[in-house]
């Protein structure tokens, strides 16, 4: 037992500490488990063994990931996305598989085991790649929607994969025919079932639980859905992903949907830290090292393989070039799937050691490579595909035939219904506004209807300068991305550090971020909706109108200290890994620590956390001096994050 303690407390100290560290050099959280795994494993320090009971637990981190994908399954979604879904999505994972397998085979592995070593090498990163298409404003652009679309095949075509290998890697080889044939056919039954009979049930069973009003309850039942129909996949003979998909799929049509998978979210990314702890056990650091040329030889293989296929496909589908080649660098990396398929091929026995070891170093290194090259992608397209530059040079010169005539006006970066309800109010006013918005159809609804509006990317500097941004009297971000205003403030204080910017933040935690960044203004979705909620109320109560205004503006230009923070209840339980600023209140008793003490030498500013407010014998002390010495029956109102209030508090009650 104490050894068994000892090894989970090694785990999780290594796990935070690889995590952070690679969190902080903006790199993916898997590769950190992956190498405390190469650091626990046997060929390494040997604190694990490659089987035992951290497996068992990793195999249930797929099953939760299967479960997230069968919610995001939509086939509404799949209708719209069609073409590239059906279209490029199927061309990339066929054809890819197809050359890999051919490769493997070729090259002396079984056909079975080169076909289950292609499948892993044809995925890609949906984690990576669509958090990178958010950050850099590319989801609405075509080589974004290329990218998405072949991302939801690629998880979809998971769920055959990980049913097909081990029914082909079936000890009756002779008549694996009719293992497949019996899997088939309990799959065909399994779905009618679900998709005709299932939702309408877990509809009205979901709707009862829900109706309980316990947070509890409501995720005992998630779990029991989950492996409860993981079991019976299970029992069917078939594996525990499948079931997991399929009670993702039933629970994704219904209103439950987005609270499911925000209960689910912390099960599964733990339990799949601990399936790539598991994956990392078993990479042999100096097989790797022995073998380093052939890593190298299958990494290239891979990205120019995986690039010529999605380039050839893309383009065969009706893409320009310059799309084509942004499409395939996006999608030649490996991704998360492929070690899920390496880790059952490894499990099932069908890859030698040396081939196994290989492909895993390969993929790692392709994760890593995966935010290197996307970052050069547009410098590689503008490099190779000469019509790129004449696609570039028009865009930018429709935008400044439009705007070269107009000055003094408000560049509004972002068309979507805050950008548009903006612009109306401006021109309502008589102040000219040139727009700047990345989806097409938008654009082209809106400029048929007159409004000023241009397709351009607002993070790029060209584009900023041919939209008048020198001649612009102010510049409004619209984004509900803090990284993509980031992006858009660092370029806009090297064009123009002297324009007022006024951007858009969804939470009160934003609001210093950008700031810092260079942000004249920054309007507090949250905090705007409390105040003219308050401005209304007071004003219906009967408060003059220029005492209300005077106390709006002070709340504004001390960018809203007054109202930062929230006291949270068991309703905010949601939003508890958003790392929002909370309100707390503690009551100083006699013997507590801080009694007889100035507020300015406690210290609680050194473990993160302000004091909001002092209320003594009823009356409430809005930031309170630090020279004010606090008594036994005070109450001291912290604001920060939960963690740091903690700390705060044990300050307050027991000292430092």
């Amino acid at each position: 037992m104490e050894g068994g303690l000892t090894t989970v407390l090694l785990l999780l100290a290594g796990s935070l500490a690889a995590v952070a560290l690679f969190k902080s050099m903006g790199l993916p959280a898997l590769m950190g488990y992956l190498l405390v795994g190469v650091a626990v494993g046997p060929h390494a320090l040997g604190l694990m063994p490659e089987e035992g009971g951290a497996a068992v637990l990793a195999e249930f981190g797929v099953v939760f990931l299967m479960f997230s994908i069968g919610l995001e399954f939509s086939l509404a979604q799949l209708n719209a996305m069609r073409r590239v879904v059906l279209g490029l999505g199927a061309l990339q994972v066929l054809v890819t598989h197809l050359v890999f397998t051919l490769l493997g085979w070729s090259l002396g592995l079984s056909l079975l085991a080169a076909w289950a070593l292609g499948g892993a090498l044809t995925m890609s990163s949906t984690a990576i790649l669509s958090k990178l298409l958010v950050e850099r404003l590319e989801l609405d652009k075509a080589h974004g929607r290329e990218v998405i679309g072949v991302l939801l095949f690629q998880d979809l075509a998971v769920v055959p994969l990980l049913i097909l290998v081990p029914a082909l890697a079936a000890p009756d080889g002779e008549r694996w025919w009719v293992t497949l044939g019996a899997a088939v056919l309990k799959i065909a039954v399994l779905l009618v079932l679900v998709l005709r009979f299932g939702q309408p049930v877990m509809r009205r069973w979901f709707t009862w639980v829900a109706r309980q009003k316990s947070p509890e309850l409501f995720m005992l039942n998630v779990l029991l859905v989950t492996l409860g129909m993981a079991a019976l996949s299970n029992a069917l003979g078939l594996s525990l992903a499948l079931g997991a998909f399929l009670a993702g799929m039933l629970i994704s049509e219904t209103e439950y949907r987005y609270q499911v998978e925000e209960d689910i979210k912390p099960f599964r990314d733990v339990l799949l830290g601990l399936f790539f702890i598991t994956v990392g056990m078993f990479l042999d650091v100096g097989e790797v090292t022995r073998n380093f040329v052939f890593v190298v030889l299958l990494l290239v293989g891979m990205l120019g393989i995986k690039a010529a296929v999605v380039w050839g496909a893309s383009r065969a589908l009706g893409s320009n070039a310059a799309v084509a080649m942004r499409s395939a660098l996006w999608l030649c990396t490996g991704g998360e799937f492929g070690f899920v398929l390496l880790a059952q091929t490894a499990g099932l026995g069908l890859l030698p050691s040396a081939w196994l070891q290989t492909a895993v170093a390969a993929l790692v290194l392709s994760v890593l490579a995966a935010p290197l090259i996307v970052a050069v992608s547009d410098r590689l397209v503008l490099r190779f595909v000469a019509s790129e530059w004449l696609a570039r040079s028009m865009e930018l010169t429709q935008i400044a035939s439009r705007t070269m005539l107009v000055k003094q006006h408000v560049l509004v970066l972002g068309y979507g219904r805050t950008g548009q309800y903006l612009a109306r109010l401006l021109e309502h006013e008589a102040v000219p506004t040139v727009a700047l918005d990345l989806d097409p159809e938008r654009v082209r609804e809106a400029e048929v209807a007159g409004e000023s509006v241009l397709y351009g990317d607002a993070s790029r500097r060209e584009t900023l300068i041919a939209a008048g941004l020198l001649r612009a009297r102010a510049v409004v971000v619209t984004f509900a991305e803090l990284g993509a205003s980031l992006r858009v403030l660092s370029v806009l204080r090297e064009l123009r550090p002297d324009v007022p910017v006024v951007v858009r933040a969804r939470t009160e935690n934003d609001v210093d971020r950008l700031m810092a960044a260079g942000a004249t203004a920054v309007i507090s979705e949250a905090i705007e909706v409390s105040l003219m909620l308050a401005t209304h109320t007071l004003a219906l109560i009967g408060m003059p109108l220029t005492r209300v205004a005077r106390r709006i503006r002070e709340i504004r230009a001390q960018r809203y200290a007054l109202l930062r923070g929230y006291f949270a209840g068991r309703s905010d339980e949601s939003e508890a890994g958003e790392g929002g600023m909370r309100l707390h209140s503690v009551l100083l008793s006699p013997d507590s620590w801080a009694v007889g003490r100035r507020l300015g030498d406690v210290g609680l500013e050194e473990c993160g956390v302000t004091v909001a407010a002092v209320r003594r014998r009823g009356i409430r002390a809005q930031t309170p001096e630090p020279q004010l010495v606090l008594q036994a029956g005070d109450v001291v109102i912290l604001r920060g994050e939960q963690a740091a209030l903690e700390r705060g508090e044990a300050i307050l009650l027991q000292g430092p």
